[in-house]
């Protein structure tokens, strides 16, 4: 079973930066494709980035051109690099690992993003 831990969120103004951080624990991340989800108020979660075991990278349109997502292996950590952020930005993120021979996808405990306009 993977665990995976957020960090990274807090206030911040827009047109600020923030980077969130997930960590997971075993010895197969190498394998994982890895995500960045959001929830804001009254929303459905919503796919924001994601990076598969190759080093293949999708956006969602809303944050192309804002957004960075990244992974480091040997730190079995995946980063999300937030600029020029929005008030529209504004909600939980969570990390979301998956696998084939994971029963279920891994969710992390999320980290709150606000963004004060």
């Amino acid at each position: 079973q993977v665990q995976l831990v957020e960090s990274g969120g807090g206030l911040v103004q827009a047109g600020g930066s923030l980077r969130l951080s997930c960590v997971a624990s075993g010895s197969i991340f190498s394998k994982l494709a890895m995500g960045w989800y959001r929830q804001g108020p009254g929303n459905q979660r919503e796919l924001v980035a994601a990076i598969n075991s190759g080093g293949s990278i999708a956006y969602a349109d809303s944050v192309k051109g804002r957004f960075t997502i990244s992974r480091d292996n040997a730190k079995n950590t995946v980063y999300l690099q937030m600029n020029n952020l929005k008030p529209e930005d504004t909600a939980v993120y969570y990390c979301n690992a998956e696998y084939y021979a994971l029963p279920q996808a891994a969710w992390g405990q999320g980290t709150q993003v606000t963004v004060s306009s």
